[in-house]
């Protein structure tokens, strides 16, 4: 795994700071930071490396004020999901008209994508030291309404899955050198299947107990990862699917089904959500529809054109013509 560790200690005090924000928006998202200590901010990263997935050992001694704007976020939005692990001071965030505060030992779930404002506060004569993990969220399998629902939520890691994914966390920032060059690739399923199994697990204790109420399960969370990862693939199929899981056919569409949804309504709406965001990105403006169809796992292009008009009221090469002037313009402001 390739793992880089940077630090503020060879910066002139009063450079220490900027220095700390210019790495977070790089390394990190882009966010507005102030703290209590501009006047030596020490502090540290280590980023290792898991592919499309980050996870970053960090210390520093305060951060009074956090924010991600409406403004930043229309600037460069990742679709990240963040995870943050406390492992001393506190952390508070408000996001999505939730608000927590959390002591350490305690995660804490965010959303690139979303507005949020909050602190990463010190004991006293100490500083804050925190993990933090970002993958995509098109890889995390948990509906929207879900998530929203564990955004900005104390997430306790002292037991249940919280416990292992905390540990996960921990083991990998401190023994970093003994994963091999292939490692990363290994550590992100383990990274997706824990915290998937963390918001279940969280989102279950939640429950008001009333049995017609979606009720996440594990098996659930586990058969829509495994869509996520092989979203792209045109054979992909409720029978596949099923076989990987040795569950039989009927019994995947009841999984579903008791969770608001269908294999085949969830399977096209990813892809259609894969395909749309590869239409808005300039990197991909050359391709084709047909090419972008096939990519996203759509066999005819002319069902993935009737399919994606249904669902964002527009065709694709409409849709892409205008995020792409969209795009410029802002380009050219």
């Amino acid at each position: 795994m390739i793992t880089t560790s940077l630090t503020s200690e060879h910066l002139p005090r009063a450079e220490r700071f900027d220095w700390w924000q210019d790495m977070t928006v790089s390394a990190l998202i882009p966010t507005d930071l102030s703290t209590d200590h501009p006047e030596d901010f020490r502090s540290s990263i280590t980023m290792v490396d898991l592919g499309p997935a980050q996870i970053s050992a960090m210390a520093y001694p305060s951060i009074s004020r956090v924010r991600r704007t409406p403004r930043l976020i229309r600037r460069s939005d990742p679709e990240y999901l963040q995870l943050s692990l406390t492992l001393d001071g506190t952390m508070a965030l408000t996001q999505a008209d939730n608000e927590t505060v959390c002591p350490a030992g305690t995660l804490l779930l965010y959303d690139s994508s979303r507005p949020f404002h909050g602190a990463a506060l010190p004991k006293e004569g100490g500083g804050v030291r925190q993990i933090v993990a970002q993958l995509p969220r098109r890889l995390v399998p948990v509906p929207d309404h879900q998530l929203a629902a564990v955004v900005a939520d104390r997430l306790p890691g002292d037991g249940g899955m919280g416990e292992l994914l905390a540990h996960f966390l921990v083991q990998v920032t401190n023994r970093a050198d003994t994963y091999g060059p292939r490692d990363g690739a290994r550590l992100l399923p383990v990274l997706i299947d824990l915290l998937s199994g963390t918001i279940g697990q969280r989102l279950d204790d939640r429950q008001s107990g009333d049995p017609a109420e979606e009720r996440p399960t594990a098996a659930f969370l586990s058969a829509q990862r495994y869509i996520l990862c092989h979203l792209d693939e045109p054979d992909l199929s409720p029978a596949r699917i099923a076989a990987a899981h040795h569950v039989s056919v009927r019994s995947l569409h009841r999984l579903f089904q008791r969770n608001g949804t269908t294999v085949r309504s969830f399977l096209r709406e990813q892809r259609l959500e894969r395909a749309r965001r590869t239409l808005m990105d300039l990197a991909s403006a050359r391709l084709s529809i047909a090419a972008i169809a096939r990519r996203h796992g759509f066999t005819h292009p002319g069902d993935f054109t009737r399919a994606f008009r249904a669902a964002y009221g527009q065709p694709p090469r409409d849709y892409r013509e205008a995020a792409l002037r969209g795009a410029a313009g802002c380009g050219g402001a």
